[in-house]
């Protein structure tokens, strides 16, 4: 069984923030697997699906981000789910709009919902996919908890219908798999637009 848990803020005050990126990919998921329900269960809101042959749980956690830990340990204990089949997703403001990255393990980088989990978890063993927020020149929080402009989603929007998918392919192909796919993908857009930048510098 494999776990995929987004990362957020419950309330509907917290729906369209930033730093309810998580939740966004889960319900986007959610939608595209046509799940119409989930339930309140180990402080989370769960609902189970299969993806192929794989029974997978999707959770966004009702702790509120800092406490996210608590939400992923209980679902983890309950249906004995090991670190390796266990997916977070997550809003990051070193990453730009636009972007995501996957990785196998590593530091929480400054993510509190990431901090609780490794804390509780004790271990960063765990594949993390972290999506671009951007990072503002001042005021990070009210720019996490800051909705999301509308210029904002025509950038964002795609990235959350990419993540989407790219926790589909985790679950059948893998880690590394993912990684290869979609970090690529990242690499690419990322020189398109060093490219375009450097166009738009000798044009001026």
């Amino acid at each position: 069984m494999k776990l995929i848990v987004g990362l957020g803020n419950p309330g509907v005050e917290y729906a369209q923030t930033r730093h309810n990126i998580g939740f966004m990919v889960i319900n986007k998921l959610a939608v595209d697997l046509g799940l119409t329900s989930e339930k309140n269960q180990h402080k989370a809101l769960i609902s189970q699906v299969n993806i192929g042959t794989q029974k997978v749980i999707l959770a966004k956690p009702q702790t509120f981000m800092n406490l996210s830990g608590q939400a992923v340990v209980a679902i983890m204990n309950w249906y004995k789910i090991a670190t390796e089949d266990l997916l977070v997703i997550v809003d990051d403001m070193d990453l730009p709009p636009g972007t995501m990255r996957i990785r196998k393990n590593g530091s929480a980088g400054g993510q509190k919902g990431l901090q609780s989990i490794i804390e509780l978890l004790g271990t960063k063993e765990f594949t993390r996919m972290r999506v671009g927020i951007g990072r503002p020149e001042y005021g990070a929080v009210g720019h996490v908890l800051g909705k999301i402009s509308e210029e904002e989603a025509k950038i964002i929007d795609p990235t959350i219908q990419n993540a989407a998918e790219a926790a589909r392919v985790w679950v059948l192909e893998g880690t590394q798999m993912v990684m290869n796919k979609y970090n690529q993908k990242n690499k690419t857009k990322k020189n398109k637009a060093e490219l375009e930048s450097k166009d738009n510098s000798l044009a001026e």
